[in-house]
C-alpha cells in the first residue's frame, strides 16, 4: 500500500498529475471535496453532519473529515493498492490526524509530492481554464485570494512534511510528461521497497 498526498496550488496541475499516478500505480484517489460532495448527496450520516456545517458557513471539523475519510477508505477495497489523497491535509492538525489514521490501517503516508509553480504562471493557466471552462471563480482577483489563502495556510504544512522527511519538491513547470517522469523518479524507489 503506497499512499501519497499531492500538493500544490490552485492550476499547478494536481488532476492531470493524479490520473497519470492512478494509472502507473494503481492507486486509488480521494479528492475531499469529491468526496464530501459524494456524502451529502447520498444523505448519510455523515454526509448530514457535514452539510449542518457547510450550510452554516463554517469549517468541519478535522475529526469529522477524518472520519469521512476513513469511511471513504473502507468502503472502497481497491484503495487497499494505495491512496492519492488531494486537498488533505491542509493544516498540521489534519496531518497528525491523517497519521494516525493510517497507522489504523498499518500504514503511512509515503510522501508528499508537491507541485511547485511560480505564481505568474499559475494565474496564466486558471484564466485560461476559466475561459475554456466557463468556471467563474477563475478571474484575476478571485485567483489572487485563492493563491493568498493557499500560500499563508499551506506552509506551515509544507514545512512540517519537510521536517519529516516526506516532502518531495517537484518543479511543476514543463510538459506533463516532463513533470510526471520527475514525480515516478520519487516514487518508483518507494514502490520498490
Amino acid at each position: 500500500m503506497i499512499n501519497l498526498i499531492l500538493f500544490g496550488p490552485p492550476g499547478s496541475g494536481k488532476g492531470t498529475q493524479s490520473e497519470k499516478l492512478i494509472d502507473k500505480y494503481g492507486l486509488f484517489h480521494i479528492s475531499t471535496g469529491d468526496v464530501l460532495r459524494k456524502q451529502i448527496a447520498e444523505g448519510t450520516e455523515l454526509g448530514k453532519i457535514a452539510d449542518k456545517y457547510i450550510s452554516a458557513g463554517q469549517l468541519i471539523p478535522d475529526e469529522l473529515m477524518v472520519d469521512i475519510l476513513r469511511h471513504h477508505i473502507e468502503s472502497h477495497p481497491e484503495a487497499k493498492n494505495g491512496v492519492i489523497f488531494d486537498g488533505f491535509p491542509r493544516t498540521i492538525p489534519q496531518a497528525e490526524a491523517l497519521k494516525n489514521m493510517m497507522e489504523d490501517f498499518s500504514s503511512e503516508i509515503h510522501a508528499v509530492i508537491g507541485l511547485e509553480v511560480e505564481d505568474d504562471e499559475l494565474m496564466e493557466r486558471l484564466i485560461k481554464r476559466g475561459i475554456d471552462s466557463g468556471r467563474s471563480d477563475d478571474n484575476p482577483e478571485t485567483i489572487r485570494k485563492r493563491l493568498d489563502v493557499y500560500h499563508s495556510s499551506t506552509q506551515p504544512l509544507k514545512e512540517y512534511y519537510t521536517k519529516s522527511g516526506h516532502y518531495r519538491k517537484i518543479k511543476g513547470s514543463g510538459s506533463v510528461n516532463e513533470i510526471f517522469n520527475e514525480i515516478s523518479s520519487h516514487v518508483d524507489p518507494i514502490v520498490k521497497k
